[in-house]
């Protein structure tokens, strides 16, 4: 966006700048000396004023701290010290594996947990431990734990008449030995491990070792104890369970013996009733029998179908018998001869028809006996028949003698199930009792940890920690007294004080009485208020939070303008001047920190809000400068530039932006949501400053101030218009 300033009439003379005024103010001399007064913000400290007071109060500092310095050594001195010792035990679940129960033997046992640890430091803490430990000890008959044999001080007992103490005498001797007892005994775990330490105290070194590891013993046998404790009354249980499973294990047997003999179903071999036992044999036989007959029957059919047939005889059964070997030799025999006597005779010879007719009737008879043996196996088969059909009808006969006694066998098992399961649950209380007898019996149970450091005499007092304690008191003191001053000083500072002498480049300070600049300056009384008319306006008004200070002068002018109605609008309310110029030092040289970065900077991602933002040596206004790279005017009109300015506006009451002469800036920048304050650079008149203030709103602004007059500058002012 490109404004443009016409002027209707030429500028006889530009008005002086303000910051010319400012130091005339300033330098006007006082009636009477006045001193320089130190410089500094409002809200700021004065480290160097403080420095001074305390360096003026160095004796009242240094006397309170020598005083408890020596109190605090006296005091360490006569104190009883006392004497700590400790020792440590390893919690690892000890366990001989052979004391196990036999189920259990196999089983992996679990690590314990940070709990348990912590459970088994409270046992180290209790009541049990340590009234075994005070009667180990007689701890007693110690005036050190006992307040009443030592004598009850004189604090104590007012103490105790206040009830902010307990009173001894209406204690037993027992709890005040415990509350000394207490009072010295600390345990914990170490973490990470499972490793607890017993530490004691007692003025006595000797005996501060001896208590230590009286608790670590201590602990130990009452962890045996609790074992063998367990196993006692698991054993007195198991033998009351014992003798109520004995009873009921003799009357589920006697119940089955009475019903096996009302329904005679008696047990024979192999643990199964009789009847079933000869249901079994009288099968077997039954199976003997039927294999027999079929075997006869196929020995007799196979002769019979060779004789038949008229082949050889090949038969075992009748090659076996005795009868036919010996027939069949002689066969052999005459066949021999046979054949020897056909090589010399004929077969007319009659001795050929001899053998022949001896080997015909060798034949005869062994198809004869052959015969015979065929009618045994025919015999056999029908006497296996017989015997099968016999055999079948006794089966018969168990079947169904069986069948009527199932049921009085399924009752019979159900009660034999009873008085088993009764007797195994007997058998297995009896083992149980066996080993919870002996683990009672064994004295060497081992406990759950072990001593892994036993306490030693230690000659180095554990309290009172002397020189701790010296230096904490010391120390206390010290910082209490200097405190004390430096909140005295600070309390008497009431409001910031202005310079006495100030830069002639700073422009006018907001602090400044109006009435003193109308008599003293003439030319400025009616600039300075006009700006203070202009600030009271724009805090009423609940449009102004954001504000464009414009014109065509010089831009040190508008940032003077800007710079002094952001002091004006600072004092009750939060205010921050943004700086878009391209060449003002103005608001580096008024800044606490001149080298910070800027606005443009921002714009380039080179630099984060907390980096950008300064502040005004002379006001609470907080100032953003337009950067190193302000001249890269791209960058200044980069959306960034808008976005930043939006993010300040959720955070000041008043953003001002400088824009200078607005000739190559964005509209949407200075215009959106924003009023417009203008500059003049010459004395204009009504028409034109109507014109102008026309055209801004046209442009964008919401509300438009114009000057009446242009600051004062020692430059020749020579009228100028942006294009």
């Amino acid at each position: 966006m490109r404004f443009a300033f016409w002027r209707r009439r030429k500028v006889e003379k530009s008005a002086e700048a303000m910051v010319a005024a400012a130091p005339a103010v300033a330098d006007r001399p006082k009636p009477g000396p006045v001193k320089a007064a130190p410089v500094f913000e409002s809200g700021d400290l004065d480290l160097r004023a403080i420095g001074q007071v305390l360096l003026r109060k160095k004796f009242w500092i240094i006397g309170p701290t020598l005083a408890a310095l020596g109190l605090s050594i006296f005091v360490v001195n006569s104190i009883t010290p006392r004497y700590k010792s400790e020792a440590r035990i390893l919690i690892d679940g000890r366990e001989n594996v052979f004391l196990r129960p036999n189920g259990e033997r196999n089983e992996e046992r679990t690590s314990l947990d940070a709990e348990a640890v912590t459970s088994q430091v409270q046992l180290l803490l209790s009541r049990e431990v340590a009234r075994a430990v005070i009667q180990k000890n007689n701890l007693e008959k110690l005036p050190e734990f006992d307040p009443v044999l030592r004598g009850i001080s004189p604090i104590r007992s007012l103490l105790s008449l206040f009830g902010l103490a307990r009173d001894p005498f209406k204690m037993t001797p027992e709890e005040r030995v415990l509350d000394a007892y207490s009072e010295r005994l600390q345990a914990y775990a170490v973490d990470k491990s499972r490793v607890m330490v017993v530490e004691f105290q007692s003025r006595d070194p000797d005996l501060a070792a001896r208590v230590a590891n009286s608790i670590a013993d201590e602990y130990l046998i009452l962890q045996q104890s609790a074992r063998q404790n367990q196993a006692r009354s698991a054993s007195q249980w198991l033998s009351g369970e014992i003798d109520g499973l004995r009873k009921k294990v003799a009357e589920a047997e006697a119940k089955a013996e009475e019903f096996r003999s009302k329904s005679s179903l008696f047990i024979g071999t192999n643990n199964t009733t009789l009847s079933n036992q000869q249901l079994g044999e009288l099968n077997t036989q039954l199976n003997n029998a039927r294999a027999l007959k079929s075997d006869a029957e196929s020995k007799s059919r196979l002769i019979r179908e060779l004789l038949q047939s008229g082949r050889p005889i090949e038969a075992s059964e009748v090659l076996n018998s005795e009868l036919v070997r010996r027939l069949s030799e002689q066969r052999v025999t005459l066949r021999a001869q046979l054949a020897e006597q056909s090589s010399t005779l004929l077969d007319g010879h009659p001795r050929i028809k001899e053998i022949r007719a001896q080997i015909a009737d060798l034949d005869r008879q062994i198809r004869e006996e052959a015969g015979k043996l065929s009618r045994s196996f025919e015999s056999d088969a029908k006497i296996a028949s017989g015997r099968v059909d016999g055999l079948t009808s006794n089966l018969d006969q168990l079947k169904r003698l069986a069948t009527s006694t199932n049921g009085q066998d399924v009752q019979l098992r159900a009660l034999e199930r009873e008085a088993k399961a009764q007797r195994d649950l007997l058998e297995s209380y009896l083992a149980k009792y066996r080993e919870a007898n002996a683990r009672e019996n064994i004295d060497a149970t081992p406990a759950d940890g072990r001593i892994i450091s036993r306490a030693i005499v230690s000659n180095n007092p554990a309290y009172p920690k002397k020189l701790p304690i010296v230096l904490i008191a010391t120390l206390a003191t010290l910082m209490a007294t200097c405190g004390y001053f430096a909140t005295g000083e600070l309390l008497r500072i009431t409001a910031p004080r202005v310079a006495a002498t100030a830069p002639r480049t700073l422009p006018l300070e907001p602090t400044l009485d109006a009435h003193a600049v109308r008599g003293s300056h003439p030319e400025l009384a009616a600039t300075v208020s006009e700006l203070e008319q202009l600030a009271s306006d724009l805090r009423q008004a609940g449009d102004a939070r954001k504000i464009t200070l414009l014109g065509a002068g010089q831009n040190e002018s508008i940032t003077l303008t800007s710079l002094t109605l952001a002091r004006l609008l600072s004092r009750n309310a939060k205010v921050v001047l943004v700086d878009l110029s391209p060449s003002s030092q103005t608001l580096n040289a008024v800044s606490t920190d001149p080298a910070a970065p800027g606005i443009s900077d921002l714009a380039g991602g080179e630099a984060s809000f907390g980096q950008i933002i300064t502040k005004d040596r002379l006001s609470g206004v907080h100032l953003v400068s337009s950067g190193r790279t302000a001249g890269d005017r791209t960058r200044m009109a980069s959306p960034r530039i808008g976005m930043a300015i939006d993010a300040l506006l959720q955070v000041y009451d008043h953003v001002l932006i400088d824009a200078g002469t607005a000739s190559d800036m964005p509209a949407q920048i200075l215009t959106s949501d924003a009023r417009a304050v203008v500059v003049p650079a010459g004395v204009t008149d009504a028409p034109f400053r109507d014109a102008y203030c026309d055209q801004l709103r046209a442009v964008g602004f919401g509300r438009v101030n114009m000057l009446s007059q242009p600051p004062r500058t020692s430059n020749d002012n020579t009228p100028r218009a942006a294009a």
